[in-house]
This record gives C-alpha cells, structure tokens and sequence, in this order.
C-alpha cells in the first residue's frame, strides 16, 4: 500500500481503543474468538451439557439410590438420542442465531417447551415400544430436571456473556474492506454491528457522487479499485462488505463484477431505505422468499401452549365454582325479573364479534348501538349484582366462552361493540388489542385500570398496558396475572 497520508475517499480505520477494565471477563471469555463460530460454539455446548447430565443424573441415581452401577454407554445413548431432538427442533426455531442467544426469556420459553416436548414424545415412544422397563423412572426423571436445569443456567451464562463481549467488541479480529457511498457510514446501523462483532475495515473507499452519477467507471474509480486488489493481496483481508444504495443495482452490478478476481466473499449492507424491513424475520412461503414485516403475537406453539392451559384450567374452575354459579344464578332469579345470564356483543380476536356471558347485574339489558358505561351510583344495579360486580363474580360465565374459543382466561379485556367503535377512533393503536383473545382478565386489569374509564386518556393508559401484554407473552406472565387477579378482585375498589 502506499505510504501517502490517507484522504476522505481512501482512508485506513484506526485501530479500536482498549477495552475497559470491566469489560475484561467478556473478552476472556470470547477468547477472541470469531462470532461466526458463537452458533458452532452453542452447539457443541448444547451437546456437553445434555450428555453430561445423562451420565451424572442416571449413574448418580443409580449409584445413590439403588446402590448398583449402572451402564454408563446406554445413558450416553439416551443424552445423544435427546440431543438430536433438541438440536433439530432449536435449529427450526432459529434458537442458534446469535441475536437469539442473547435474548433470554426468548431462550428460557423454547429450551423449557422443546425439552417438555422431546421427553413427553421419547416416554409416549418407549410405552408404545414396551422398552420403558430398561430404564428407571426414578433416572429419567433425575435426568428431566437436571438436563433442563443445566440447559436454562448454560443458556443464561451465555446471554450474559454474549452481551458483554459484543458491548466490549471482544471478539476476534476479522479483516475487512469497506466500499462505501459518500454519507453511508455514519447512517448505517448494520456497520456498527458488525464492528461490535470483530469485523475491522483495513481499509475503507468512499465512492464520491460523481462516481456514482458516471455513465460507466471513472479513472478515479478504477484507481480505487485498483487500490483494492492490491490491498487484499498484501494483506490477509476476510471479507469485502459493500456500503451502497440499492437503488443503484448498475453500480452494484459493475463493482461486483470487477471483484471476482478475488477469491474473497463480497457481501452487501443495507442501506438505510430496506435497513428497517430486513431486520424482520426472513422465510419462505411456497417458493418465494419473503420478508416478514409483521408477525403474530404468537407463534403456533404458543397458541396451542395457551389453548392448554385455556381449557384446562377454565374447565379445573368451572367444576370447582359450580356450586357457587348455582347459587348465584338462583339468587338473581329470586331478587329480580329477568334472566340469570346476560348477553351482549364484544369484539374479539382479529376484530370479530361474540356474545359474552356475565351474571346479570342490572335491570336493563343493552346491547344497542349506544350504551351507558357503569357509574359507581349507578341506579341501573340491582342490590346483589352491585356486590357482584364488587367481586367479580358476574364473571365468572366468561369461563363458558373460554371453553368455546371466544376468549382466554388472559388478555385484553372485550369491550361492548358501541364502545369499540368509538374508541378505536380516537385512541391510537387500540385496533392491536385485537391481536390475541380478550380476557377474563388482563394486564392493564392487575396495575388499575379496572372499571369504567371516565377519559380518552384513561382508554389510551388501558390500551397502553394490553399491547405490553400482547408483546411479552409468556405462560408464566399469565399464571402471575391470574394469581395478582385473585388478590385485586379484594383489594381494589374501582370496578362497579
């Protein structure tokens, strides 16, 4: 190269500066280490940590408990057979992708349901097989939960450390040249990240506008290519990363064709204009392939998690609460005229309309185009429906539309169909409630926004709290919902 000081549109990147101090455990940590190798790395991690627990927790119980030795070849069976599973099913997930790794409620939902699913299916499999009787359940089940245990903790450490040496840029040093348009660079998110993962520009090359607007390549363009070749030929150079606007495919097209001299792979950022859409999950659909610009919420696993637990749990309920359903629904009939169950019409999920059962409450029965919301006197409550409304017993037939696929135990609460109208146009974002089932009982309903929102602004605080919910899904928020439910229904007065 030559010795002349570098200028704007030739000029070698310095050196990183050192890492700070607290940063050191990162970095020994990556060992230097090239990222490319994280997924390989998490891998054969995965593979030690499933055979070591096969091993400890089956010989262990064996030795503890039976007092026999038992045959260490068929536990390391049994923890390659598992692994197998567990990598094939992490691997369709997209679970190895390092910006998965480092997301660890994300890790700790799949490695729990793939290691719930491989072992349900593996013991289904033995019974079926009627080989069940060579192995102890007692070994099994040790190496259940210990295999999980170990797994969740590999998979927190590793998250730990993942964002620690991508903060630190502790990883291994992989030699770039950077082609880029005049202005990318400070713009481009895509080059910072690839910074924090070990890939150092040796040498940059802005390409000026009048570069770019030339019917064919300059003289000057040809000198910096030129420069390039050069470049990759005295130094060990990895990658060539090109920093250019797609909507220039001639440029891109000519400068990858002056490449391939180089044995070197040429790869192509984003610009700013597609930065934003290709961060979103990429797949095939039939034969095409496809960005994915939106999702939803939840994945078909996660529906069918959430469809369980819906339906056992409702139908747990139902049976334990029938007596008190009984009673209440008696008493209704005794005190007032009308019906024990009152219907009306909410919106549901993807917007659709349903009839929501409630004990009634009131005297009236609206489901109209225009409805009264609840007041705290409000003369429209019989004397038993307002203690019902107070402890939400009137509740408690919603169970019933939980059980026909109308609703879930947990998610934003419905809204009669007048109401829905008029909010979802005025409060922004409120359409996204309808992304998931509406709930018995929610998120927004657990921090206070339970009863009649007297505001706009109120509405917009409710809505605020169901889109947090429907953006952090998990079996265990609901179960802790639920649980936070039983002790607001007593401690709260706001719902009439």
């Amino acid at each position: 190269m030559s010795s002349r000081p570098s200028s704007n549109s030739d000029m070698a990147m310095t050196d990183p500066p050192a890492l700070p101090t607290h940063k050191a455990s990162s970095a020994r940590l990556s060992h230097r280490m090239p990222f490319r190798l994280v997924e390989l790395g998490t891998l054969l991690g995965d593979l030690a940590v499933i055979l070591g627990a096969a091993v400890v927790s089956g010989a262990g119980y064996q030795k503890l408990v039976l007092e026999a030795s038992g045959d260490i070849d068929t536990f390391l069976a049994l923890g390659a057979l598992v692994f197998a599973n567990f990598f094939a099913l992490t691997s369709a997930q997209q679970n190895y992708r390092p910006t998965n790794l480092i997301n660890t409620g994300r890790q700790f939902r799949y490695v729990t349901l793939n290691w719930l699913f491989i072992f349900f299916v593996l013991t289904a499999v033995a019974f079926t097989l009627k080989i069940a009787t060579n192995f102890s359940r007692g070994s099994t089940l040790s190496f259940f939960v210990v295999g999980l245990g170990s797994l969740l903790i590999f998979r927190l450490i590793l998250a730990r450390y993942l964002k620690g040496a991508l903060a630190a840029g502790a990883f291994a040093e992989q030699r770039i040249i950077l082609i880029s348009e005049r202005g990318q660079q400070s713009t481009s998110r895509a080059l910072g990240e690839l910074r924090q993962c070990g890939y150092k520009p040796v040498k940059t090359v802005e390409i000026t506008s009048a570069e770019i607007e030339s019917l064919g390549v300059t003289a000057s363009l040809g000198q910096k290519l030129q420069n390039i070749v050069s470049a990759s030929q005295s130094e060990h150079v990895d990658y060539i990363f090109l920093l250019l606007k797609w909507n220039n495919p001639q440029l891109i097209n000519s400068l990858v064709q002056m490449l391939r001299a180089l044995p070197i792979p040429v790869h192509l950022l984003p610009d700013e204009n597609v930065e934003t859409f290709l961060s979103a999950r990429a797949g095939n659909i039939g034969t095409t392939f496809t960005v994915e610009l939106q999702r939803a919420p939840l994945s078909r696993s996660e529906q069918l998690l959430k469809r369980a637990f819906d339906v056992v749990s409702a139908t747990a309920i139902l049976i334990l609460l029938s007596p008190l359903m009984l009673l209440t629904a008696l008493m209704i009939k005794l005190e007032s005229q009308g019906p024990a169950l009152f219907r009306q019409r909410r919106n549901g999920f993807n917007g659709s309309e349903f009839l929501i059962y409630k004990f009634r409450s009131m005297r009236v029965l609206e489901d109209g185009a225009h409805i009264q919301q609840a007041t705290r006197n409000d003369a429209r409550f019989t004397r038993l429906g307002r203690w019902l409304r107070r402890t939400s017993i009137d509740e408690l037939p919603q169970l019933f539309n939980v059980l026909t696929g109308d609703m879930s135990l947990v998610g934003p609460r419905p809204h009669a169909v007048a109401h829905n109208n008029e909010y979802q146009t005025v409060v922004s974002n409120y359409a996204f409630r309808h992304h998931v089932k509406p709930g018995i009982t929610g998120w927004a309903q657990v921090n206070g926004f339970r009863g009649q929102t007297q505001t706009v602004d109120l509405m917009a605080r409710r809505v605020e709290h169901d889109l947090w919910y429907i953006n952090h899904w998990s079996l265990w928020l609901d179960l802790r919902i639920i649980i936070r439910t039983v002790f607001t229904i007593a401690s709260q007065p706001s719902a009439f």
